[in-house]
C-alpha cells in the first residue's frame, strides 16, 4: 500500500516538475519572465528530480550550466539514497 502512495507522489509531482522545466526552457526560446532555479531544484528535492533530469538532456535545458548540474545530481543522489533505505528496512 506505502508503494502505491509514494508512486502516485512521485507521477504526480513529476509530472509538475516536467511542466515547470518545459515552461522555463520555452520561456527561455522566447526571452520571457523565466522560472527561478530555486523554484526547479524545491521541485526536485520534492521527488520531481526524475523527470528534471530526463527533460534536461532531452530539451538541453540547464544541462551546460555547472552550478545547475551539480545541485540537481546531489538532488538526485539522495533520492537513490532515500530509496534504498526506504526498500531495504
Amino acid at each position: 500500500m506505502h508503494n502505491y502512495w509514494l508512486g502516485a507522489y512521485l507521477g504526480i509531482v513529476n509530472i509538475i516538475s516536467g511542466i515547470y522545466f518545459a515552461y522555463d526552457k520555452n520561456a527561455a526560446r522566447n526571452n520571457r519572465q523565466r522560472i527561478p532555479e530555486r523554484t526547479l531544484h524545491l521541485l526536485e528535492i520534492l521527488g520531481g528530480v526524475f523527470a528534471n533530469l530526463l527533460l534536461m538532456y532531452t530539451l538541453r535545458h540547464k544541462n551546460k550550466k555547472f552550478s545547475y548540474w551539480v545541485w540537481t545530481w546531489l538532488v538526485m543522489i539522495g533520492w537513490m539514497c532515500c530509496f534504498s533505505l526506504f526498500f531495504t528496512l
